[in-house]
């Protein structure tokens, strides 16, 4: 029979305390409670991050999980309040120079981007981790949009114009002006997406929508549907490795499905059901933030997958 210390290389060690910092498929005895314990994932989870200070709805996010940056929103009424999230507390931002929700977003902590909102609006702001200034307007006013991208490659497709319910246009954003892109195949407002210019992912949206979309830099493809359809949900990762949290599905949601480029799957739900929220980082190290529960909130969750957890060893 194999011993453990012939997988491992070392033995079972007798510890008074719990190694701070141990390694996937460790054991050990702790012999100061006299339990056999070890260290295995146990999937994906979603665990509490630190609040924002101002609680809002339908915001944009950008960033990573570590490095995230949240802006505008409804608290009910509009904002350009920005706060920068350095992976368990936020602090604060500069304030846009557009009050705004609705609105899409892209980019990271000190390069975000920020488009179109409400009231309809073609405005177009940068970030530089400190300070808004303008850019270059958007071809068409909208709000209720999505984007994805960066601060020099960005994107931004959907929403709702003017005397228009819903829109399939997309435009591409060079670090300087909107140029056209190429159209949705559904039109659709309160969407989510996430990926890059040339590699985009569009999410859901209203009517309620199963529909994913799949961006190329030039044109729109039907991808896997969602499991659920979803509308004002977060999202975050890549065309292919993306995950979509929360939204409403017939009513505010926990639920979290993860995307491999072809399908969608279920993964661990959320701890509070909310719409309307933001999202940034990857698929396996995801952040959520604000929404309405329905009451406005400024809670944060992070997800990661796998996740690792100390477990007691028992012969069941």
């Amino acid at each position: 029979m194999t011993t453990f210390k012939e997988i491992r290389g070392t033995a079972i060690q007798s510890v008074s305390s719990d190694p701070t910092n141990p390694e996937e498929g460790q054991i050990w005895y702790n012999n100061t409670i006299g339990v056999l314990k070890g260290y295995k994932s146990i999937g994906a989870a979603w665990a509490s991050g630190g609040s924002m200070s101002t609680a809002r709805t339908n915001l944009a996010g950008a960033g990573t999980q570590t490095v995230g940056l949240a802006f505008g929103g409804g608290t009910p009424t509009d904002t350009g309040a920005t706060e920068e999230y350095n992976g368990s507390t936020w602090g604060p931002g500069g304030t846009m120079g557009t009050a705004r929700s609705q609105l899409g977003g892209a980019g990271t902590q000190t390069a975000g981007l920020a488009f179109g909102g409400n009231p309809y609006t073609n405005i177009t702001e940068e970030y530089d981790g400190a300070t808004w200034s303008p850019g270059g307007n958007l071809s068409t006013s909208r709000m209720q949009l999505s984007g994805c991208g960066t601060q020099t490659a960005g994107l931004a497709f959907g929403g709702m114009t003017p005397g228009v319910t819903p829109s399939s246009a997309t435009e591409e954003y060079n670090g300087t002006s909107w140029g056209p892109g190429g159209n949705m195949n559904t039109a659709r407002r309160a969407l989510s997406g996430t990926g890059t210019q040339t590699a985009g992912l569009a999410i859901g949206g209203t009517p309620t929508s199963t529909a994913t979309e799949e961006y190329d830099g030039s044109t729109w493809t039907a991808g896997g549907n969602l499991n659920t359809g979803t509308v004002t949900s977060g999202s975050a990762g890549i065309q292919t490795a993306a995950l979509t949290f929360g939204g409403d599905r017939g009513g505010l949601s926990t639920a979290t499905e993860k995307y491999d480029g072809t399908s969608w799957t279920t993964s661990s739900n959320m701890t509070t059901a909310r719409q309307g929220l933001a999202g940034a980082g990857t698929q396996t190290l995801a952040l959520a933030f604000g929404g309405s529960t329905p009451s406005l909130t400024g809670a944060t969750e992070e997800f990661t997958d796998p996740s690792f957890a100390v477990q007691k060893i028992t012969t069941s």
